[in-house]
C-alpha cells in the first residue's frame, strides 16, 4: 500500500522528529536541524575546534534510525541557521559524488522544554528549528535542487517571509525562554548567536560512529 505520508516523489523532504523520519520514503542525505537544542552541540563543537570530532553515541537520542538505507549508506548533515547554505552545498556536491539525483530528507528537531524530561513527555514544533530547515531548503533550491515536497516548501516560504525578524523570533522564542527560566541549563551557543545566518561554512558530517567537520568554502 502506497504511503501518502512518505514524500517519495520528490527531491526535497521535510518531516519533524524521528517519528517523522520514520514516515518518509528512505533518503540518501539526512539533515538533522536544531537550533537551541542538542542537536545543535556537533555544530558548535566543530566551530570551536574544526579538526574536532564529537562522538555520535555522546548525543541525546543518537542518531535517528532513519540514517539505514536499505538501497546503500546515508549521509547524515547537521544543520542549522548558521551553517544553512553550508548544507545545502554539502547536499549538491553529495549529489555530484554519487552521480545521480539524490534525496534529501530535511529533519527539524522537535522543541525541547526547560529540562530533558519535559521533552520527552511533550510534543512541540520550535519555530526555531522551522526557521532552519527553511533556510536550508531554501538554499537547497538557490542551488537547483528544487523539487520539494509541500511541507519543505512550506518552511521554506515561511523563512524567506520572515526573513528580516529572524533574530527576534529565535530570541523570543519558547525555547530560548525556557532556557531563561532555567539557570542550570544551556544552549549549545547563545541564541544570539544561533539566530546568525550563513555565520560559518563547517557542516557536521556523520563518519562511521564519529562526527566531524566538511568545510564547504568556495564549494
Amino acid at each position: 500500500m502506497t504511503n501518502p505520508f512518505d514524500q517519495g516523489g520528490y527531491q526535497v523532504r521535510l518531516e519533524w522528529g524521528a517519528a517523522g523520519l520514520a514516515r518518509l520514503a528512505p533518503a540518501d542525505i539526512l539533515v538533522l536541524v536544531d537550533v537551541l537544542g542538542p542537536g545543535a552541540a556537533p555544530l558548535a563543537a566543530l566551530e570551536a575546534e574544526p579538526t574536532a570530532t564529537v562522538s555520535a553515541a555522546a548525543l541525546p537520542g543518537g542518531v535517528p534510525d532513519g540514517a539505514a538505507h536499505p538501497g546503500g549508506e546515508v549521509t547524515v548533515l547537521w544543520g542549522n541557521l548558521r551553517n544553512a547554505t553550508a548544507v545545502a552545498r554539502a547536499c549538491l556536491a553529495e549529489q555530484h559524488a554519487r552521480g545521480g539525483r539524490t534525496s534529501i530528507a530535511v529533519i527539524p528537531a522537535l522543541g525541547v522544554g526547560a529540562s530533558a524530561e519535559a521533552s520527552q513527555t511533550s510534543t512541540r514544533f520550535a519555530v526555531e528549528n522551522l526557521l532552519a530547515a527553511g533556510a536550508i531548503v531554501g538554499a537547497l533550491s538557490a542551488l537547483g535542487t528544487d523539487h520539494t515536497s509541500p511541507e519543505a516548501a512550506a518552511a521554506c516560504e515561511a523563512f524567506h517571509g520572515l526573513r528580516r525578524a529572524v533574530g527576534h523570533l529565535v530570541t523570543a522564542s519558547g525555547t530560548a525562554r525556557a532556557f531563561d527560566h532555567t539557570p542550570d541549563a544551556a544552549p549549545p551557543l547563545p541564541p544570539t548567536d544561533a539566530a546568525r545566518v550563513d555565520a560559518t561554512t563547517l557542516v557536521p558530517v556523520l563518519r562511521g560512529g564519529a562526527i566531524v567537520a566538511l568545510d564547504t568554502e568556495g564549494s
